[in-house]
This record gives structure tokens, C-alpha cells and sequence, in this order.
């Protein structure tokens, strides 16, 4: 990473752990400077509820997986759609 990048960075150590962990480098810029800011306990209690997918209809699944570029989303059964899903 260049030197004026990760002087920007607020918890550059753990950028580079979730660099590490395959993270792209703006997720992990965008997860270390929240850590950074919130301080790391307060990171995991950001956000809301998120549902079940067994909640969610097909053609929301299938908009997930093509939101997040899963490949072949469109032929795969609700099943086969969340299990892509959570292991992407």
C-alpha cells in the first residue's frame, strides 16, 4: 500500500488483517477507518436486523446474487441460491 494511503487509515493494522483475510482494499479501508472512529466494540453492533434468507423470495435472492456477482444465479433453486449466498 502506498505511504499516503495507509497514513489516511485509522486502524491500519487492521486493514491489513482483512487485506490478508481476502478483503477487497475498500472494504477493509471502509471496515478499519469505522473501527478507527467507533473503536472495534462498537463495529459489531452497527446496523439492524437482517433476515433469514428462508424469509426471502427467489427473485430477491436471485437480485442479491446478481447484486453481489454471484455467476449462474438464475437456474439455481432457492436452496442452492442461499447456500451462494451465504458462502460468498
Amino acid at each position: 500500500m502506498p505511504q499516503n494511503a495507509a497514513s489516511r487509515l485509522k486502524d491500519p493494522g487492521l486493514y491489513d488483517k482483512l487485506r490478508d483475510d481476502g478483503q477487497s482494499k475498500q472494504k477493509a479501508a471502509r471496515i478499519a477507518n469505522a473501527a478507527g472512529t467507533q473503536g472495534r466494540s462498537k463495529l459489531g453492533q452497527k446496523g439492524g436486523e437482517f433476515g433469514s434468507y428462508e424469509d426471502w423470495m427467489v427473485d430477491d435472492l436471485r437480485k442479491r446474487a446478481k447484486e453481489i456477482g454471484q455467476a449462474g444465479y438464475s437456474r439455481k433453486k432457492k436452496s442452492d441460491l442461499i447456500s451462494a449466498l451465504r458462502n460468498s
